[in-house]
């Protein structure tokens, strides 16, 4: 406790005086400490120790937790296991020096989440631009994986799908938002409860909506490869995303101004900060410095809630998430992955009428489909693509062919599209086309 009279920022300037005297790979000064009259000197342990992912899991704190989206992060100074609430952060900013440890932090995410949420709760969508952090998980992907319907693989390395994938993400929370509206109820929370009780109806579109929790490896490669178009996507989804569900973790080696906008900021309340190499870097992930005295390996800081915790991240070994994703891929699955809904990328001055370059020729099952879809009075893509056995491009194709000649009403959301016309109004449609 300083004396009367001594400034806090004369302490604060002799940060490498005590640090010299104290012989410790490096300190941090909490000055004051919240809610007492003292100022903190926090001094790292000469040897550390290990906190292993079976202890922060096995442990009673992460067993009988309540949380929405539960995630058990490590050991704080005090040696407890810290467990956070991804659901209320609600997105998250990861930044250190390459090899501090991000992605075995992000590892540690994604295996507290596996262990406590069912595979119909929760949905993965993994960008990679590294092509190998998360290739152990499409194992599960018809479990945990959520992609594109004409996308190979459910783990997104390539960078032009990246864009698409975030662009379907918008149409998600969009189309969400139109099923919690109809539904009257302001979260996902409450509309899957209210779904469970059976008081929303599924031939109305209505179904259970699981959480999506969406996870970049390394922003600052998708934001010099694609810049703008991928900023403007993720902002939208943190901006409105956790009412419907939809969470992000961005990770990033590089916490530079022009990486990680004011705008991306703005949206990422929570931060996660391990070891990084100068004191800038510091003030641009938590808005103040500290993270430069880390002393690496999994030591990281935890801005969350507008406090800041000194946390151990867990460690996992890579045979660890190998074993879990085997493990999962032994038990009965779903029969493909969640399917996003398609985004088609905007043509400029492309002509949206029928056989214009928007679309290209008229499909030949357009006669035929529009035929289907009248007589059996139901609008959607999905009808199509079972009934004529066809992927599910060529038949959103279709379906905006008959929308653009005035058959079918525009989407809404999760239900079917509203039919305009009987069979006596299409047959003068389909004459006044040919």
């Amino acid at each position: 406790m300083p004396s009367d009279g001594i400034r806090i920022s004369k302490i604060r300037n002799l940060e490498d005086d005590i640090m010299m005297y104290l012989s410790a790979k490096g300190i941090r000064i909490i000055a004051p400490i919240p809610g007492k009259g003292a100022i903190g000197i926090e001094v790292p342990n000469k040897e550390p120790q290990t906190v292993s992912i079976r202890s922060v899991i096995a442990s009673k704190k992460f067993q009988e937790s309540r949380y929405h989206l539960p995630v058990a992060l490590g050991a704080t100074i005090a040696n407890d296991v810290y467990v956070a609430d991804l659901a209320k952060m609600p997105h998250l900013l990861v930044a250190g020096a390459t090899g501090q440890g991000k992605s075995v932090g992000l590892n540690v995410i994604i295996a507290s989440l596996l262990y406590k949420k069912h595979p119909s709760e929760l949905k993965f969508v993994m960008i990679d631009p590294k092509a190998v952090e998360f290739s152990l998980y499409s194992k599960i992907e018809n479990h945990y994986l959520a992609k594109l319907p004409d996308a190979e693989e459910a783990i997104v390395t390539d960078m032009k799908k990246v864009v698409n994938t975030l662009n379907s993400l918008c149409i998600e929370m969009d189309n969400r938002y139109n099923l919690l509206k109809d539904a009257g109820v302001r979260s996902v929370e409450e509309y899957n409860a209210k779904f469970i009780s059976r008081r929303l109806n599924p031939e109305k579109g209505h179904k259970y909506m699981p959480y999506i929790v969406v996870i970049v490896d390394e922003f600052a490669d998708l934001i010099m490869s694609t810049g703008k178009e991928v900023e403007s996507p993720v902002c939208r989804v943190a901006q409105k995303g956790r009412a419907a569900g939809m969470h992000m973790i961005i990770a990033t080696q590089r916490p530079s101004t022009n990486v990680l906008t004011g705008t991306i900021k703005a949206n990422f309340p929570s931060r996660m900060a391990f070891k990084v190499s100068q004191m800038v870097d510091s003030r641009t992930i938590l808005d103040r410095p500290g993270a430069q005295h880390l002393i690496g390996k999994g030591d990281m800081l935890l801005l969350n809630g507008g406090e800041i915790d000194r946390i151990q991240c867990a460690f996992i070994k890579t045979e660890e998430v190998e074993s879990i994703c085997d493990c999962i891929n032994s038990q009965t699955g779903f029969v493909h992955p969640y399917l996003l809904p398609e985004y088609i990328p905007e043509v400029d001055g492309g002509d949206t009428s029928i056989g214009g370059p928007g679309f290209g020729d008229r499909d030949s099952l357009f006669e035929e489909a529009a035929r289907f879809i009248v007589n059996s009075g139901v609008g959607s893509t999905s009808s199509l693509q079972r009934h004529y056995q066809i992927g599910y491009n060529r038949a959103g194709r279709l379906m905006d062919q008959i929308e653009a000649a005035g058959i079918v009403g525009p989407s809404t959301g999760g239900k079917p599209r509203q039919i305009l016309v009987d069979t006596i109004g299409l047959d003068q449609i389909l004459s006044s086309l040919e």
